[in-house]
């Protein structure tokens, strides 16, 4: 459920439970005056279990809120958490119910140093509701020990080509990745399947099996609260990020023709005479492979010393570009090139794709981050982590090299597995 007064009755995979403590409900229940001839009367009020037990102190904040009943049925159950890192106002806990409707499970995980209130409400044979209540409080997230967001690509209200990644920066080393993944939801308009990889300890990447479907809205809840990192390291807070898939724009280069095709939802809009790297060494060789449009200026100063070639060695440059497009992390670029007069014919950059002025500025204007950019006919393969060369794995590598191993699918069913701090069944 979104909210507590809502239960989803889907089933989520869920780890071991806790010990509980049994609390009986005393609803008032007393025996019918007018009791049928076989000696019937009214049913017991229904009893229940909360874990973590009522009055427990210092409880990991990625522990689950747990409700079970062993006579009644789950009507309801509300979270609400105060004082610590809990927000003034925090969202109401969301759980799922298994299929008997007697035992819930709070989807994700607790603000660390709160006071958490559980209200479950149970209903007996005869229709007839109670209530349990149980208050405890989470350990606190000490200074040096909170895991936050550092930053993340794209932010909310960007618009983005359809082939835009969920990138994800930490500020420290996360060691429980699985446990991360699956406390962010990623949902889209148009369903789909994704799987997340991970560069590093501190950067998840979210990618699509396939590009995104254009023209659609995508919904990314990262909800780091109480989530454990690694050993007594926990999330503070829940953020969302909000942004849209724009047109479909794929652009493909030609190395051996030295042309580029752009394509706009599924059709050829334009077709450019472009300038390749010249291959007289390998650094100098243009790319081959999927890569995505990461960012671009109006007007950037190109220096060689940024991949490692001294400006005052025979080989280095500085130069001044106008509508210039970055296509990878290593240095390369859609950018006007005045000077080049071998556009169509030949290869004469040191990696970047030349075009004319007009051209890279309408390539400059029309694209957005995200938008695929494929690249054939060179001997030099983009590397997967180069830039955002996320789709120079194949799906079936890419979810190799994921934690679960399972595509999550942006449906808003929540993800793969618990988010909570516990052995997975």
């Amino acid at each position: 459920m979104k909210g507590s007064s809502e239960i989803p009755l889907a089933t989520r995979h869920l780890g071991a439970g806790l010990a509980a403590l049994a609390l009986v409900l005393t609803a008032a229940c007393s025996g019918s005056e007018n009791a049928d001839a076989t000696g019937g009367g009214e049913a017991e009020p229904a009893t229940a279990m909360i874990t973590p037990e009522d009055g427990s102190d210092e409880v990991k904040p990625n522990l689950p809120v747990k409700v079970e009943s062993e006579d009644g049925t789950i009507t309801d159950v509300a979270v609400q958490q105060s004082g610590g890192e809990a927000p003034k106002d925090p969202d109401d806990m969301s759980g799922s119910l298994n299929k008997d409707e007697n035992v819930w499970v709070s989807d994700w995980n607790l603000y660390p140093g709160s006071d958490v209130e559980v209200t479950a409400t149970v209903q007996n044979e005869d229709g007839e509701e109670s209530e349990v209540v149980s208050e405890f409080s989470t350990q606190p997230a000490t200074d040096g020990q909170r895991l936050e967001l550092m930053s993340n690509f794209p932010t909310s209200d960007e618009t983005v080509g359809v082939g835009m990644p969920v990138i994800i920066n930490f500020d420290q080393a996360v060691e429980n990745k699985k446990q991360v993944e699956n406390s962010i939801e990623v949902t889209s308009e148009e369903g789909i399947e994704g799987a997340y990889n991970w560069f590093g300890d501190e950067m998840a990447v979210f990618r699509p099996k396939e590009y995104w479907e254009p023209n659609q809205e995508i919904t990314v809840d990262i909800r780091l609260a109480g989530v454990e990192a690694s050993d007594g390291v926990f999330g503070t807070e829940n953020s969302q990020i909000n942004f849209e898939v724009g047109r479909e724009q794929i652009s493909t280069v030609d190395d051996k023709e030295h042309t580029m095709v752009v394509e706009r939802d599924g059709e050829e809009i334009k077709e450019f005479p472009i300038s390749n790297g010249d291959a007289s060494k390998h650094i100098y060789t243009t790319t081959s492979g999927t890569h995505l449009t990461m960012e671009k200026y109006q007007h950037l100063v190109m220096d060689s010393s940024t991949v490692g070639i001294p400006v005052d060695s025979p080989e280095g440059y500085k130069l001044d570009v106008n509508y210039a497009v970055r296509t990878s992390g290593s240095g390369e670029f859609t950018h006007s090139a005045p000077w080049n007069g071998q556009l169509g014919e030949s290869n004469e950059s040191h990696g970047c794709t030349n075009m004319a002025p007009k051209d890279a500025k309408w390539f400059y204007e029309e694209s957005l981050m995200g938008d695929p950019f494929i690249v054939t006919g060179t001997d030099r393969e983009l590397e997967v982590d180069n830039g955002w060369g996320f789709y120079q794995r194949s799906w079936e590598e890419w979810l190799e090299h994921s934690e679960t191993g399972k595509a999550d699918k942006t449906d808003g069913n929540g993800t793969v597995g618990s988010a909570h701090g516990e052995p997975d069944e």
